[in-house]
């Protein structure tokens, strides 16, 4: 069994396509456990405790895939994977601001879906460097060897993605950094989605870490953490 083998929960009504998706991942030696709706999504995320989550956008019912990913990033930092049929720049959007990992839109190939998730889980697994591990920024402390954040001493509730950015960029300090050198850098350069996914990961860090987090744009270049 791989390195990467891990529990992974997916959350699709169609059964044909849960059925592809769980062959595929079983086939690189995960546990997989299948939900139909949300309801039941959530309860195996409960139940089960992941290691990441593969989640359909137009689940049946009232609970849809936004709104499982909101109750999931509640409580969790989990990997989440994103499915949709629709490609609209606004649901990316939406997905990556509720905390998802990634976005995979239909029709996908499962052999893509599965070396996504299998990059995901290894960057999630892989031990932080033990040396100046803790990095201080004002009220903000960032621990990488333990993948705490704390603002003020209290714990801050950080998505997957948006914790690997944030350590990337205090490994980086005063740096000036492209786009294309933070998507290589956290989301690696096998990653297959746009420019934009960087934005809203900034944004969502700048309203999570406050004004301590002086993370200055460069126009025309990118980001650089002060």
């Amino acid at each position: 069994m791989p390195n990467e083998a891990a529990t992974i929960v997916v959350v699709e009504d169609d059964p044909n396509i849960s059925e592809l998706i769980c062959m595929y991942l079983r086939r690189d030696g995960h546990r997989v456990v299948a939900a139909v709706d949300g309801e039941k999504g959530l309860a195996a995320v409960e139940r089960e405790r992941p290691s990441l989550v593969i989640l359909d956008v137009g689940l049946p019912g009232n609970v849809d895939g936004f709104e499982v990913c909101r109750r999931i990033r509640a409580g969790s930092s989990v990997p989440v994977v994103m499915l949709t049929a629709r490609d609209e720049e606004i649901d990316r959007v939406l997905g990556f601001e509720l905390g998802a990992d990634d976005y995979v839109t239909k029709p996908f190939s499962p052999r893509e879906l599965a070396a996504r998730v299998k990059a995901i889980i290894r960057r999630s697994a892989r031990p932080a460097a033990t040396e100046k591990a803790v990095a201080v920024l004002g009220r903000i402390t960032v621990d990488t060897a333990r993948r705490e954040v704390l603002l003020d001493g209290d714990p801050v509730a950080l998505a997957t993605r948006e914790f690997d950015l944030l350590a990337y960029l205090v490994a980086n300090r005063g740096l000036a950094l492209s786009r294309r050198q933070l998507l290589d850098g956290v989301w690696g350069p096998d990653w297959y989605g746009d420019d934009r996914t960087v934005d809203v990961h900034i944004g969502q860090l700048r309203k999570k870490l406050g004004a301590d987090f002086t993370l200055s744009t460069v126009w025309g270049v990118g980001y650089r953490l002060d």
